[in-house]
């Protein structure tokens, strides 16, 4: 069942938590570094856990996390990641807030050698889910095969974010991701 179909049967609370996220903001494309670092952190803040979860905490990663400054991010320091670890406003896991911070300076490099974390994805497009995999465990820390898939999905760079019968799926379309692109 797709997310979009699983919507229409949350509770009104539950939808005033996933409706916004799915209408604008899942499966289009991202062209700012930060915020393509912000859902790359979010995915992988999100292994274990529900989306709703972190759906509910987002606004809590945006203040920890600098607004996901990624020079701000990559130059933390040992206070920061103890500052981190006692925020109850985020997920308080050890691994993914060195993951988060360590793929801060991996982005940064890539900035250096591509001009930007969106050029360097366009550059690996287009790739299979396997072979996106495969280069994200090579250059990021705590993307496994589903984080990989979600952040691929949510930032328009792999399909099935939408059915194609879900209403938002025409407007992923004229957004031109980057995986209808022939």
């Amino acid at each position: 069942m797709s997310y979009c179909s699983v919507i229409e049967y949350m509770s009104e609370d539950k939808k005033a938590i996933h409706k916004p996220y799915h209408d604008h903001l899942y499966g289009f494309p991202i062209h700012d570094d930060n915020e393509l670092f912000c859902r790359l952190v979010l995915e992988i803040n999100q292994a274990g856990l529900s989306w709703e979860i972190i759906l509910k905490k987002e606004a809590t990663f945006r203040k920890a996390y600098d607004n996901f400054n990624i020079k701000k991010v990559a130059a933390y320091t040992e206070a920061d990641r103890e500052r981190l670890i006692a925020d109850p406003g985020i997920i308080r896991n050890r691994l993914k807030i060195n993951a988060a911070i360590e793929n801060a300076k991996t982005i940064l490099q890539l900035q250096k050698e591509h001009g930007s974390f969106e050029k360097w994805l366009e550059l690996h497009h287009p790739k299979t889910k396997a072979e996106w995999v495969k280069l994200f465990k090579k250059t990021f820390r705590f993307t496994g095969g589903e984080i990989v898939n979600e952040f691929l999905m949510s930032a328009g760079y792999l399909p099935g974010a939408h059915a194609a019968s879900c209403s938002v799926y025409k407007k992923v379309l004229k957004a031109d991701p980057l995986w209808n692109r022939k």
